[in-house]
């Protein structure tokens, strides 16, 4: 892509995707590519994008992966290594797409996993990806993972949680809702690791985890920070449940902003 517009639709591995691009474009400063949650999407990031982008002046490419927001749907069931097609496949070519020359991913729960694979595998391109900021991650399955997730599927089939997913993917919804939620309550999904890749992510990582997570617990952190050969940085946040940048907006931009100037400033 030579001339990225604002908003609008970009083709990796023959799907469209939806994307916002905030600030400079990738010829003029770094870029932070945000990596959304299991079922997030662009309009999801609500205005974190744009108040990311005003404190460190970066710009800041925010997408929704396939199958979900507005981009192409995707066929069902996901397979169970859907994080690591993505990663892998996806994710490179979306790099290449956009012109990034220089940055850091930012990612969400599932998001955080995707950029923790891409990161720890051969498809990393430690020359242009600098570091990771790392949202509520997911390394392993947890009980409390599946218990939340179960309850997920619960309120889909009998609460309205479906009609409030719906204004953020449309035709989509469906597809995002049960492409997560199927992949992960799946049994076979209970031996999901990427402990593996951690230990080749070889980037500073920040780690922003709530301390009321109802998806994960702080093990997940204690992993990142025993099994990265990478500096970590650690932020716990009190009043916080599964979203830092919905429940604690200031905090983790201020947390991410700093770590990201910091990062950028040691060249």
């Amino acid at each position: 892509m030579t001339e990225i517009a604002d908003d609008g639709h970009i083709e990796i591995g023959g799907a469209r995707l939806e994307y916002r691009m905030i600030g400079p474009r990738p010829d003029a400063a770094p870029t932070l590519l945000l990596l959304h949650e299991g079922l997030g999407a662009v309009s999801m990031w609500r205005d974190f994008p744009d108040r990311l982008a005003a404190a460190t002046g970066c710009g800041v490419f925010v997408y929704s992966r396939a199958g979900y927001g507005g981009s192409d749907p995707v066929p069902l069931p996901r397979p169970l290594t859907y994080m690591h097609d993505e990663a892998r496949d996806a994710l490179p070519d979306l790099i290449d797409a956009v012109g990034v020359r220089s940055g850091l991913l930012v990612g969400h729960s599932d998001g955080a996993s995707i950029a923790t694979i891409y990161a720890g595998s051969d498809a990393a391109d430690r020359d242009r990806i600098r570091g990771l900021v790392l949202m509520a991650p997911h390394f392993f399955v947890e009980d409390i993972s599946i218990e939340s997730i179960a309850a997920a599927k619960t309120a889909y089939e009998t609460t309205d949680l479906r009609t409030r997913l719906k204004r953020y993917h449309g035709d989509n919804v469906d597809c995002a809702f049960w492409g997560w939620n199927g992949a992960w309550l799946d049994p076979g999904f209970r031996a999901w690791d990427i402990r593996e890749y951690l230990r080749r992510v070889n980037v500073p990582a920040l780690v922003v985890q709530g301390r009321d997570d109802e998806y994960g617990t702080l093990d997940q952190v204690r992993a990142a920070e025993a099994e990265c050969p990478a500096p970590v940085t650690v932020e716990v946040l009190d009043d916080c449940s599964h979203a830092p940048f919905r429940d604690r907006p200031e905090a983790t931009l201020a947390a991410t902003a700093a770590f990201v100037r910091r990062l950028l400033a040691a060249g």
